[in-house]
């Protein structure tokens, strides 16, 4: 047994850290949180969900009192329940949706950014989490239930299909929808079951249906997995939702469950980061978690006579790219409940490289030895910033792998049953809930 898996406090001691991103980076009187520790950075909606997600958590782990997180709970429900909801380029949401990012201050929207569906789900997920966890009968937790209710019905996931079956990336008041839609596995699983289980607005079941049918299956060092390049693809879904044991059709031909994919697809991180195709420093066995994330680009670089491309913030992947040698921590620790005999080595090997040493939040987002900050290469570029959306999953993955607290609470979720149910989710935890009508 190694010595991070024979000690919980080093674990409790990141996660404490790493909460405190959501202590101290949030806005108290409307609950926004900001995207990155980047000066003037706006909010983010997917962090304010994170956020959510997060203080039960931090209840149960006694890093915040109950009132103190019912009261930032409120303050971001009241705020998107009181947001101007329209076609105007500044407003907050239209359609039950919101906009990637927000500011601070007045939660207007920045940047002509896109109404994001994908990152609406993730508030929407926190919203529903905080209505799960605060259910103690008080003014205050009952007020939390009515707003999440509320918000959730919001969402009109059939104006979201723009016509077809996928379901569209998001919309701008300048342009209309976006081009994509989400198509190919990924992050999206937990949008679909999300849409699906909607009382007002649901998407059919035949929209799950074309998404699964885009899927892709690969062949990578010995195991055979529904493929997605970026490793947090793999993860944010099972944030919230249990699929150990639960089948959909797709995986029942497959005779696995979500669960193993993503452990496979961990393990083929791993595997991938041993053969090092593209010979970056340091990717080992203990070295590995490649995804989207930060990096010390857009650069290029002669290093020991070979030319090297760097990226800025990118989606990487596995094995096809992009990779220019940057690790990101925070995925490989929310790999945690799926792979801990390969997870808790390398985050052993990671604290020797003393990463989260002279940081506020714990790891950073991503280090890059290759890029070295010194001739002799012997100090890593480590990314300057903390990421709200990198923070979240380290916090919710810790506490699901030590206590299924999240996962538990969101069985109790009435919409995210009758999101799998209709979706033909069966098998598991999900046979002892109630057949949907």
């Amino acid at each position: 047994m190694n010595d991070t898996e024979a000690n919980p406090k080093v674990l409790e001691a990141l996660q404490r850290a790493t909460f405190n991103y959501f202590v101290h980076e949030t806005n108290p009187l409307n609950g926004l949180v900001i995207d990155k520790t980047k000066p003037g950075a706006p909010a983010s909606i997917a962090a304010v969900g994170l956020a959510l997600s997060s203080y039960p958590v931090g209840v149960e782990r006694r890093f915040v009192s109950r009132a103190d997180a019912v009261q930032r709970t409120l303050a971001t429900l009241r705020f998107f329940h009181k947001s101007v909801q329209g076609t105007d380029p500044d407003a907050t949401g239209y359609k039950g949706f919101y906009y990637h990012f927000l500011d601070m201050k007045t939660g207007k929207r920045v940047w002509k950014c896109e109404l994001s569906t994908i990152d609406t789900a993730f508030l929407l997920a926190g919203m529903l989490t905080a209505a799960a966890y605060f259910s103690a009968g008080t003014p205050g937790e009952l007020e939390i239930g009515r707003l999440a209710d509320e918000l959730y019905r919001r969402a009109d996931w059939n104006w979201a299909q723009n016509g077809r079956g996928t379901v569209t990336h998001g919309w701008k008041p300048e342009s209309g929808f976006l081009p994509y839609r989400w198509e190919g596995y990924d992050e999206a699983l937990f949008l679909y079951v999300l849409g699906l289980g909607s009382p007002t607005y649901p998407l059919p079941k035949e929209s799950y249906l074309q998404w699964v049918s885009t899927y892709e299956w690969r062949e990578l060092y010995g195991y055979g997995f529904l493929y997605s390049a970026p490793l947090f693809t793999h993860q944010i879904s099972h944030l919230w939702i249990d699929f150990r044991g639960i089948q959909d059709d797709y995986m029942r031909g497959k005779n696995i469950d979500y669960f193993e994919n993503s452990r496979r697809a961990i393990c083929v991180q791993q595997q991938y980061a041993i053969a090092n195709p593209s010979n970056f420093d340091a990717y080992s066995e203990k070295c590995w978690g490649i995804t989207a994330s930060d990096g010390p680009g857009p650069a290029k670089r002669i290093i020991k006579s070979r030319e090297r491309q760097f990226f800025g913030y990118k989606a990487r992947g596995v094995p096809d790219g992009p990779d220019d040698g940057s690790i990101a921590p925070w995925a490989v620790i929310a790999s945690l409940p799926f792979a801990p005999e390969i997870v808790l080595s390398t985050l052993g090997y990671f604290q020797k490289l003393k990463l989260h040493e002279n940081n506020p939040y714990g790891f950073k987002a991503t280090f890059n030895p290759t890029f070295a900050e010194t001739p002799d290469l012997s100090r890593p570029w480590i990314s300057p910033y903390h990421y709200g959306l990198d923070q979240g999953p380290i916090v919710l993955m810790i506490e699901n792998y030590r206590s299924g607290l999240l996962w538990r609470l969101m069985r109790q979720c009435p919409y995210l049953v009758a999101g799998l149910q209709r979706a033909n989710f069966g098998g598991g935890w999900l046979e002892t809930c109630a057949v949907e009508k």
